[in-house]
């Protein structure tokens, strides 16, 4: 029985803006662990502050725009968290 001739392969294309594409950082800087961990320890500081003291403190002034303030600390930590590798 004869022998079946092997095919050749084109090479596979890849483009310009995919073969010199910058790589990804592997890591995350060394700062960004703590500080998203503080912000998530300020905000519910902050919170648990306002509710122990009876809406008097951190703040007294502002009323409940302390929760605010406390959950935009959160907020920020869960922010730093999407950049944690």
């Amino acid at each position: 029985m004869p022998k079946s001739r092997s095919r050749k392969k084109e090479p596979v294309y890849i483009p310009d803006e995919v073969a010199h594409a910058a790589p990804l950082p592997e890591e995350s800087p060394t700062w960004l662990a703590p500080l998203m961990v503080t912000a998530f320890l300020i905000g519910l500081a902050w919170i648990v502050t306002y509710y122990v003291s009876n809406t008097s403190y951190p703040i007294p002034h502002i009323g409940a725009w302390n929760m605010v303030v406390g959950f935009g600390f959160i907020a920020a930590g869960f922010t730093l968290a999407t950049k944690w590798r």
